[in-house]
């Protein structure tokens, strides 16, 4: 059987307040596409479906039109589960309609059971244990139980939860995990969120069960592989960069190729086309309007990260107006000033003497005496008025 693993899609994530609607639709497109040239007969999607837990209707749109070409232009099935942005709810809410079209959601998991699929329905050749997020706040509370004792009880769930699906799934059949969830050894990024329950590391590669196939996991944005174990235990990443610093690295998806007594014949990376590039300018004034001006930004979102001696007034509008010439949208300006250099520190004892504080303010600032007329004449007065008005 040919299974294509992919996750983390949050269909309806903004960068910086921009909308990817399109990015979305490009990557759905595609993936229809590879998944009509590879004839695959399993699509996993492991979590992060949408951004948030009630996606515009626009994202909804967007995910059940695909979901109804998958159908109607393929003959694959499809496993999908709830991540720890999805409503598990409002995911699963059409599931029983949705197994009509070979499509299997699994947003809840209430019961081990009710997570195992296997396909085909009619004659199966592969048992999938369809777990979505498992949430810390499901946890019932114990009183006086510290932070460590409740990780190492999730742990414990989490390890029982997936030997009782192991131990629903028929003995003959190739054997797919499916989490979303972080495991000890993921790389991390900054466009996560709850990859690690109470600051410690929830689970660890040994905590799956033995002789599986293959391990589909969501959550983490970069593709890679954990250690650990015989088989596979993989994250495919999001299919598109979530944030500026996940450009640095080629986002894919993974086929796999199990024979009947689930041995894994092919295991293939695919690399997914940059549908919206983004790009990362840094320098100082000069050399960042000038890369505007040269450069072919067309299409393209862009991060200027802007070094100054001072502030300037308008800076941010003239960078965007010289990249938006060149076709590029600039969608964050940062700007690095040096600290201001800390004046000379003035004894308690002499606070009480204005002009002495105002003349070494002045010599620090001007690096020069303080005019003895008018400038000091001025503040002489000031300071006169301050105590007559005491």
């Amino acid at each position: 059987m040919r299974i294509l693993h992919t996750a983390d899609w949050h269909i309806g994530q903004r960068l910086h307040e921009r909308q990817r609607t399109d990015e979305h639709k490009e990557f759905l497109e595609w993936l229809l596409n590879t998944i009509q040239e590879h004839q695959v007969e399993l699509l996993l999607v492991s979590g992060d479906i949408f951004d948030t837990a009630l996606p515009s209707s626009e994202s909804t749109n967007l995910y059940y039109r695909f979901l109804y070409r998958l159908y109607n232009e393929t003959n694959a099935y499809a496993v999908i589960t709830a991540g720890n942005h999805d409503s598990p709810r409002h995911l699963e809410a059409p599931r029983e309609f949705l197994k009509m079209g070979r499509i299997y959601v699994v947003g809840l998991a209430d019961e081990p059971n009710n997570c195992v699929v296997t396909l085909p329905s009619d004659n199966p050749r592969v048992a999938v244990a369809a777990v979505p997020f498992l949430s810390e706040s499901d946890l019932r509370h114990l009183s006086y139980e510290t932070e460590v004792d409740r990780n190492e009880r999730y742990r414990e769930w989490f390890k029982t939860f997936y030997a009782d699906c192991v131990a629903a799934m028929p003995a003959d059949l190739p054997k797919i995990l499916m989490g979303h969830l972080f495991v000890q050894g993921g790389k991390i990024g900054d466009s996560e969120r709850n990859v690690q329950i109470g600051g410690a590391t929830a689970t660890h590669a040994s905590d799956f069960p033995e002789n599986m196939s293959y391990v589909a996991l969501g959550h983490l944005h970069r593709p890679q592989t954990i250690d650990g174990t015989e088989y596979p235990i993989r994250y495919s990443g999001s299919p598109i960069p979530l944030r500026f610093n996940e450009t640095g690295y080629r986002k894919k998806v993974y086929l796999l190729e199990l024979s009947d007594d689930g041995t894994l014949i092919q295991d293939k990376e695919i690399e997914i086309p940059i549908f919206k590039e983004l790009c990362t300018v840094e320098g100082d004034e000069v050399s960042v309007l000038s890369g505007a001006m040269t450069g072919d930004w067309t299409g393209k979102y862009i991060q200027i990260k802007l070094r100054l001696d001072t502030p300037r007034v308008g800076i941010s509008d003239e960078i965007r107006k010289q990249f938006g010439d060149r076709g590029g949208e600039v969608l964050s300006v940062e700007l690095e000033i040096p600290e201001a250099k800390q004046g000379p520190t003035i004894p308690v004892e002499d606070m009480k003497r204005p002009q002495e504080i105002f003349e070494q303010y002045y010599k620090t600032k001007h690096d020069d005496e303080p005019p003895d007329d008018p400038l000091m004449q001025t503040f002489s007065e000031l300071v006169q008025i301050v105590e007559e008005s005491k």
